[in-house]
C-alpha cells in the first residue's frame, strides 16, 4: 500500500486513455477469473468487492458489520455488474461497470486533490502512476 494524492481529473484522464484503461481492466479481469472460463462468477467477483473493504471500515477504522447485510450488499453489487443477469460477468460488463464506478468516484472527488491509501496493484494506483508519468514527461 502507498499514500497517493489524486483528484477526479486523475481518474477521468485515465479513463480517457482507452489503451491504458482497457489494458488494466483486462489484466484485473484475468487475475479475478481464477478458473479461466472468461467469466467472473459471484464468488470470483466477491473476493474483489470484499478486498475494497468499503463496508467494513468507517474512515479507515474497522467497524462491526452485519454479515447478512453485507451479503445482500455484495449480491446487489454483483447484479450491477451482471448486466444481462445470466449469473456471470463477462469482460465487457466488467469494463463498463468499472468505468461507471470510477466516473462516479471522480465526480464525487471533484478536482481538489486528496490523499488516499491505495493498494499497489489497484486500478486507482495505475491511474495515479499514469498521471505522474505524463506530468514528468
Amino acid at each position: 500500500m502507498s499514500v497517493e494524492i489524486l483528484d477526479g481529473a486523475t481518474i477521468v484522464h485515465f479513463l480517457e486513455d482507452e489503451e491504458a484503461f482497457n489494458s488494466s481492466i483486462g489484466n484485473r479481469f484475468a487475475q479475478l477469473d481464477t478458473n479461466n472460463d472468461g467469466l467472473l462468477s459471484y464468488e470470483e467477483l466477491l473476493k474483489e468487492l470484499q478486498g475494497l473493504r468499503v463496508f467494513e471500515t468507517h474512515f479507515g477504522i474497522d467497524v462491526e458489520s452485519d454479515p447478512g447485510e453485507l451479503a445482500r450488499v455484495y449480491k446487489s453489487l454483483f447484479v450491477q455488474f451482471d448486466h444481462n443477469l445470466n449469473g456471470a460477468v463477462d469482460l465487457e460488463e466488467f469494463k463498463k461497470e468499472t468505468k461507471q464506478m470510477m466516473l462516479a468516484m471522480a465526480d464525487g472527488m471533484g478536482f481538489l486533490p486528496i490523499q488516499m491509501v491505495l493498494e499497489e496493484d489497484s486500478i486507482l494506483k495505475l491511474a495515479v502512476e499514469r498521471e505522474y508519468n505524463n506530468v514528468a514527461a
